[in-house]
């Protein structure tokens, strides 16, 4: 997002046909009272996304109060972000085929408790119902996963429509450990990114 011209656009894309009903459910979460939502960046599917990707909780790059694009885009300057956008070009993913999410969506910047795990359910829940087309879903990180099982354990039917691919977050700090460890985690990323395209293609 360093590059003014890009961020324009996006920001001028923000009610484009495609992403605009994802960023009215973020003007809706705005005023539940939790606290401030990146908007998503109309360089994704958005409606047409086949693949979501839930995370932890948006990272300091996404805050335009901290300096940041005020977006979920891979564009975002951070590592989480650059790496993801590495992994999905290695697999041949186009950012128009995923739309990215939180598992705790409001701006917290630290690991959600268990009570804001389940308060980020319901908005997964309707922003599933604005993705007929996604048919993947990759969690990254153990965040993201325990939130899925929350949502499975009240909507299996729902959970069921779709491959899972449970994997490690983008973050440096998914990486503190071993050469052993960080490599086992870079792989299993890798993995799940080319699983992901499989079943997409």
């Amino acid at each position: 997002m360093r590059d003014a011209e890009f961020r324009r656009s996006q920001e001028a894309g923000l009610r484009l046909p495609h992403i605009a009903p994802i960023n009215s459910l973020v003007d809706e979460l705005r005023e539940k009272g939790r606290g401030w939502v990146p908007y998503v960046a109309p360089l994704y599917g958005g409606i047409h996304a086949e693949l979501l990707s839930v995370l932890r909780d948006p990272g300091p790059m996404t805050n335009a109060e901290k300096d940041g694009s005020g977006f979920l885009c891979l564009e975002n300057d951070d590592a989480a972000a650059e790496l993801f956008a590495t992994l999905l070009a290695e697999a041949g993913i186009a950012p128009d085929w995923m739309i990215p999410w939180n598992a705790y969506p409001w701006y917290i910047n630290r690991k959600p408790n268990a009570a804001e795990l389940a308060a980020g359910i319901d908005p997964l829940r309707q922003l599933l119902a604005l993705l007929p087309r996604v048919r993947v879903v990759m969690l990254n990180g153990r965040d993201a996963q325990a939130s899925w099982r929350k949502f499975r354990a009240t909507d299996p039917a729902l959970a069921g429509r779709y491959h899972v691919l449970p994997t490690y977050h983008t973050s440096r700090q998914a990486f503190i450990g071993s050469r052993e460890v960080r490599k086992a985690r870079l792989a299993d990323l890798r993995e799940k990114f080319a699983t992901a395209a499989r079943l997409l293609k």
